[in-house]
């Protein structure tokens, strides 16, 4: 039992390793494995997931911005290929080159900014090419992506083509096939450059959709590929809290914040510390469940922002001792299944995990 004054996050590194190789298993030996660790490894922290994922081979990641490629280069060696989601915005240009990173350039303004800097620096500048298939967000548009040629990307030495599906998540959307058909219209343009289209979710697609590098994010979190079947992968956080007091109220009478929940019976209540603000959504209020020695126990009242209360009527008494700990998530209540609760997707309940937690790591 724990005496923590903190609810204690932990993040299991040998699951994402054995995640990143399962999902890279799913193709042909010619197809290589990247790694996305945006937002900081999707909430679970960069600087532990990133080292471990190169030492067990991966030599591709992925982020979002020059500020986050900024610091993984500091965490792998340089023999890492670190591309920047979101391109180089301006001013941000040479920050990427003196980092080694290699930016997605999505539209003509950032191809522009990229081949002037290759121009002051006199030598080829490494870059992905983004064309949009669909998703509407990032990416070149036809037009613009038809233009390209070597006065447009002088300078510039495109060592990835890439684009991003809309919904891999539902293999039976027709979508997949008309993003994978414009896809190859656009490898056709640019014969041998290495090309990648599938993320977590496209890899369950099928081989038509890996081309040369696979690009999962939140599969190798433990986030489940593909709806409505079996989710492969490992889970890879659980999530304690610690018991502050218990309290007994009459049948009719509320809990929480405005009363959402009333007593049908005279019932126990337990209130756990952790809240909002440690990324316990608020919209699990009177939805959610945690566990309690392998018993589910329902929370009742809504989510506050440091606490919240669960019925605990039918647990043993004599456990119930400030201090003892709940199971928020776990193998049984996963990271999935919160975010069904919740009303929305595990990527959300993953990056939305606090800073107040103790966190440890399980090694790989």
């Amino acid at each position: 039992m724990s005496h923590s004054t903190a609810a204690t996050l932990t993040i299991d590194l040998r699951a994402i390793v054995h995640n990143w190789h399962f999902l890279g298993a799913q193709s042909g030996r010619d197809t290589a494995c990247a790694a996305v660790v945006k937002a900081d490894a999707y909430g679970l922290g960069m600087a532990k997931v990133a080292p471990a994922l190169y030492q067990a081979g991966c030599r591709q990641f992925f982020v979002a911005l020059v500020d986050e490629g900024m610091q993984l280069r500091g965490l792998i060696p340089r023999d890492a290929d670190v591309f920047v989601l979101h391109g180089a915005l301006p001013g941000a240009e040479l920050d990427c080159w003196e980092h080694g990173l290699i930016p997605v350039l999505n539209s003509p303004d950032q191809i522009e900014r990229w081949s002037n800097l290759a121009g002051q620096r006199g030598t080829a500048l490494r870059a992905a090419l983004q064309f949009d298939t669909g998703m509407g967000r990032l990416g070149l548009e036809g037009r613009d992506f038809d233009s390209l040629g070597p006065d447009t990307l002088a300078g510039i030495e495109p060592i990835l083509l890439m684009s991003h599906l809309v919904s891999a998540e539902d293999p039976a959307d027709p979508i997949n096939v008309r993003q994978l058909e414009q896809f190859r219209i656009a490898r056709a343009r640019w014969p041998g450059l290495p090309c990648s289209l599938a993320n977590s979710s496209g890899i369950f697609l099928g081989s038509d959709w890996h081309f040369e590098l696979l690009r999962p994010g939140a599969a190798l979190y433990g986030v489940t590929p593909v709806s409505d079947r079996p989710n492969p992968m490992r889970a890879v956080v659980s999530l304690q809290g610690p018991l502050i007091q218990t309290r007994t109220v009459g049948p009719g009478e509320g809990v929480g914040y405005n009363h959402t929940w009333h007593a049908t019976r005279t019932t126990r209540v337990g209130t756990i510390s952790v809240g909002y603000a440690d990324g316990y959504l608020r919209s699990l209020s009177n939805r959610g469940q945690v566990g309690f020695q392998g018993r589910s126990v329902p929370l009742i009242g809504r989510v506050s922002m440091d606490t919240i209360t669960v019925d605990v009527t039918d647990l043993p008494e004599q456990a119930l001792v400030p201090g003892a700990v709940f199971d928020l998530i776990d193998a049984t209540q996963d990271i999935n299944r919160v975010a069904s609760q919740a009303g929305t997707n595990a990527y959300e309940i993953l990056t939305c995990l606090g800073a107040r937690y103790r966190r440890q790591y399980l090694p790989f």
